[in-house]
């Protein structure tokens, strides 16, 4: 019997040592240097997942084939309460067809089977190295295993939901050479509401191994964090293993090949991307719908909308973006001489506006062709073979027509480097490039309208009140200006910043995930920014109303500043006197970035959406 003094230990969460005595209890004694408090996804306590509840809602159908599932597919499975997602009877057997003939072809006695990378040969360097079909199985536990270091955060469930489903699909293609009981173990994830929990730090974009190893660790029950969501109730977070029998879902155990193909391919990055792209839709709306209002409070020169400028630059999204802009602003009586001269007498010279003002259509095209460019990646990106190796028929051959150049034809391995995010990283570098150029664009403007000389009269700071006892809305557009640098400095191109690792047999790494995170930080900064603008330029209008001591009807607003401004209003009350803006900070960020948002993305988009 083994003594107290020789007793075993294993780390656990880095947090605490387990310590197994002579009774065989495991008691947990402190790690020298790490707070006993500190819980992380290791082991699955205190972690906090996004959403913490879903709403109920109808179910969302999607049948996947491997060959058609559309951006705004994706854009369903990211919103949708319910979702009820299945494989094509079609791609079900094309994978058994494959997998058949793989398996043949790699445990093959005569002659001896080619050397496969992650089915009879080990990874990375250690891809020399041979692997018996006797140690095929515990190979796969192993692999995800090892490959699952990663850190938090974390990612929001929906992400990580939506990686399932595209891993799915590009596994429904066949040429990952799995069985189609891998994906749809996945789907039925899916379907009863579990999510593996998914570290975002560990991935280089060659291959997103560490959080995927974790989703593969939770669909086999062997490791990982799992939450649980069912509309209408709270949000439950557990260990895998836990979570599964919960929801009734028996664990998937690996065969040859099948570890490797979870976790080679961008999947996760191609799910940030898509999110990151469903949340600049809205947020390239609210920059026009924002700027269309601080136009109003400016009493702006519109001859920068005609679309005689912009039909000559030949930029279809910009002469989209100005045209947009020109429905918003439809019927204003705003950006009219006659107002400028009734609110200031003073301003009856003005001959153009800022280059801000001027070229914010310009600007804007440039962000709206970049998450075009997002788009036509995603589309491929998620109907493809996005794994090493993959399996193909050889020339000449056929479905179940032999097995490696058998009568017929047969298929073949082919090692490749389809798992690579370079492609989809740096579409995401020149989004966050885009929309921080949008950031800057909208602090730019707010920063106007406290001016004076630059806005042409309002009132010093916005001030509601009188000026000097009030000092209005400066702090407020500080904090927009203090964002700022932090959006520029995330926006420095990830992907130009290729680290080698692995003893140089990933020598050259996309750094695709670091482009994601950069991303969706400057996201969260950008609405901030934006609900900034907002709050400005609504006041800004109302101080122009208040500063015409003419009796004449006030000023018109456009048809689409009119909406906006009333959405505002119908929240937020105008700004008289001081008073700690902070809440109507919180309050506009809320209708910029959640469902209370709905009511102003509808005044902005207007009647047609």
């Amino acid at each position: 019997m083994r003594k107290h003094g020789r007793s075993k230990g294993l780390v656990a969460a880095g947090t605490a040592l387990l310590v197994v005595g002579a009774s065989g209890v495991a008691v947990a004694a402190p790690v020298p240097g790490v707070p006993a408090q500190r819980r992380t996804i290791a082991d699955c306590a205190n972690v906090g997942v996004d959403p913490p509840r879903v709403p109920d809602g109808p179910v969302t159908t999607l049948r996947l084939d491997g060959d058609s599932l559309t951006v705004d597919q994706a854009f369903r499975v990211l919103t949708a309460p319910r979702l009820r997602v299945s494989l094509s009877a079609g791609a079900i057997r094309t994978m058994r067809e494959y997998r058949r003939d793989a398996v043949a072809l790699v445990t093959r006695q005569s002659p001896p089977p080619p050397r496969v990378y992650g089915w009879n040969q080990a990874l990375g360097p250690l891809k020399d190295r041979p692997i018996s079909p006797a140690e095929s199985k515990e190979f796969q536990k192993r692999v995800l295993a090892s490959h699952g270091v990663a850190t938090e955060p974390v990612l929001p469930g929906r992400i990580a939901r939506l990686a399932l489903v595209i891993r799915a699909n590009q596994m429904a293609r066949g040429h990952m050479g799995v069985r189609p009981e891998l994906p749809g173990k996945f789907l039925e994830l899916v379907n009863k509401g579990v999510t593996p929990v998914l570290p975002q730090v560990g991935s280089l974009g060659s291959g997103d191994l560490q959080p995927m190893a974790v989703a593969g660790q939770v669909a086999t029950g062997i490791g990982g964090c799992a939450s649980w969501a069912r509309p209408g109730r709270p949000t439950r977070v557990g260990r895998a293993a836990d979570i599964l029998r919960a929801a009734g879902i028996a664990p998937v155990e690996l065969e040859m090949g099948e570890a490797l193909p979870i976790m080679s391919g961008s999947t996760v990055v191609a799910a940030s991307a898509v999110a990151a792209l469903h949340r600049a839709q809205a947020q390239a709306d609210h920059a026009e719908g924002a700027f269309a209002l601080f136009m109003e409070a400016l009493r702006a020169e519109g001859s920068s909308l005609d679309p005689r400028t912009h039909d000559e630059r030949r930029i279809p999204e910009e002469r989209a973006v100005a045209a947009r802009l020109r429905r918003l602003v439809r019927g204003t009586e705003f950006m009219t001489d006659r107002t400028r001269v009734r609110f200031n007498p003073d301003d009856s010279h003005r001959v153009q506006d800022a280059v801000s003002v001027r070229a914010a259509p310009h600007i804007l095209a440039s962000l709206r062709q970049s998450m075009d460019h997002v788009a036509k990646v995603l589309a491929p990106e998620m109907n493809a073979s996005t794994s090493n190796p993959l399996v193909f028929r050889e020339a000449g051959g056929r479905v179940g027509g032999g097995v490696g150049g058998g009568v017929g034809g047969g298929v073949e391995f082919v090692m490749g480097g389809n798992w690579d995010g370079a492609v989809l990283g740096h579409s995401l570098d020149a989004l966050n490039a885009g929309l921080v150029d949008a950031g800057v664009l909208s602090q730019e403007l707010s920063a106007r309208l406290l001016s004076s000389r630059w806005s042409y009269g309002l009132p010093a700071n916005l001030a509601g009140g009188k000026v000097g006892l009030n000092s209005g809305m400066v702090q407020l557009q500080t904090v927009a200006t203090a964002l700022i640098p932090e959006m520029q400095a995330r926006a420095f191109p990830s992907g130009t910043l290729s680290r080698p690792a692995k003893d140089g047999q990933e020598d050259h790494n996309s750094m695709a995930m670091a482009s994601a995170r950069n991303l969706r930080e400057n996201q969260v900064r950008l609405d901030t920014v934006l609900a900034v603008q907002y709050l400005m330029s609504a006041q800004g209008v109302d101080l122009v109303v208040h500063g015409i001591k003419d009796r004449a009807a006030p000023p018109r607003l456009g048809e689409g500043t009119r909406r906006i401004h009333d959405v505002i209003r119908q929240t937020i009350a105008e700004l008289h006197d001081d008073r700690n803006l902070t809440p109507d900070l919180e309050r506009m960020l809320h209708m910029v970035n959640g469902q209370a948002g709905e009511g102003l993305l509808r005044a902005v988009r207007g009647p047609a959406g």
